[in-house]
């Protein structure tokens, strides 16, 4: 059986192994720059640096072989991180961005000085911002919750949405939100 010697004097005539290549061959020479010319078991020339061959003797077994040689490549080899497992989530578990649109929700405080026209521009704002941000974030769905009341917020988020390219508008789910919410689908590419 064949094993190795980690040594790093090299006299010509031994039998040598490269670490990184499947390569074996016998030293036939050194250069000014301390590299060991082998000759391959196909014939070739190559010179190499000390610590790139290992040397194989006859005395010493293959285990013995197999450990320094494992050893030294578990040294080279890169760390590897542990991969996650890939989750695809499905049509259920995708996203919604839900965004409530009722005015104490929005601001803190009194708002009794505020006009009606007031109260509707805080809450078109909110939506606006709101739809932009899904947009840049990627969100598929988002679910304005408007609230029942006399619809005009509705019809003015509808006029809002007409603005937007890539958005399907519908109802939001009737046993989850009841009459008061929209659900916006955004296409993205």
């Amino acid at each position: 059986m064949l094993g190795i010697r980690m040594n790093t004097t090299f006299t010509i005539g031994d039998t040598v192994m490269v670490l990184d290549d499947s390569l074996e061959g016998k030293v036939v020479g050194f250069n000014k720059d301390h590299y060991i010319k082998i000759e391959t078991t196909e014939g070739f020339i190559l010179e190499y640096k000390p610590n790139e061959i290992i040397k194989i003797s006859n005395e010493e077994t293959q285990i013995q072989f197999n450990q320094s040689v494992s050893q030294v490549l578990a040294e080279k080899e890169p760390t590897k991180k542990k991969k996650s497992p890939l989750i695809k989530p499905s049509k259920k578990d995708q996203m919604v961005f839900e965004v409530d649109l009722h005015l104490e929700k929005i601001i803190s405080g009194k708002n009794h000085n505020l006009t009606n026209f007031d109260k509707l521009t805080i809450q078109l704002d909110e939506a606006k911002r709101a739809i932009d941000f899904a947009i840049n974030k990627r969100y598929q769905r988002v679910v304005l919750i408007h609230g029942v009341g006399e619809g005009v917020l509705k019809s003015e988020l509808e006029y809002l949405l007409k603005r937007y390219d890539n958005l399907v508008v519908q109802e939001a789910n009737y046993s989850r939100y009841g009459l008061g919410a929209m659900e916006i689908y955004i296409k993205q590419n």
